[in-house]
């Protein structure tokens, strides 16, 4: 995998850093501003990038916090297209829960499946239940139990 240039790592992570940072104390249209900052900073072809790939699960959860849905759900769509993205548990729950917020309940059942097949119910915990309760309407118990 190819690694980025030095200095452009260091900027994308001081940028990336800013907007956890804000995201902590919830104000996660800053956060969102300073990620998108270090997006622009990513070199083309942009999924080609490991940095892309935690960008992008970044934009999404604060997306996903800040209530919105619609860019969080296109940032973790393009996570997915990005090294490690496919098969990333928190990409496929955020993912899923976007979509669930859309009232896109068949691909949120999609994501959430994935995460909890990945991840099992201990991603599921810090998050509104809300989630996992839609989940179990939608698959099976597995056979040791929820």
């Amino acid at each position: 995998m190819k690694e980025l240039p030095q200095a452009t790592h260091e900027a994308i992570t001081r940028s990336s850093e800013e907007g956890d940072l804000l995201a902590k104390r919830g104000s996660y249209n800053e956060a969102v501003a300073c990620y998108n900052q270090a997006w622009k900073l990513v070199p083309e072809p942009k999924s080609d990038w490991e940095a892309s790939t935690w960008l992008l699960a970044a934009i999404g959860d604060a997306c996903f916090l800040g209530g919105f849905y619609k860019s969080g759900y296109e940032a973790l769509s393009y996570a997915l297209l990005c090294p490690n993205g496919l098969g990333n548990p928190f990409i496929h729950l955020r993912l899923g829960q976007c979509e669930y917020e859309r009232g896109n309940f068949a691909e949120a059942a999609e994501q959430l499946t994935r995460a909890y097949a990945l991840e099992g119910a201990q991603l599921f915990r810090l998050d509104d239940p809300k989630y996992f309760v839609f989940l179990k309407t939608k698959i099976e118990a597995p056979a040791l139990g929820w």
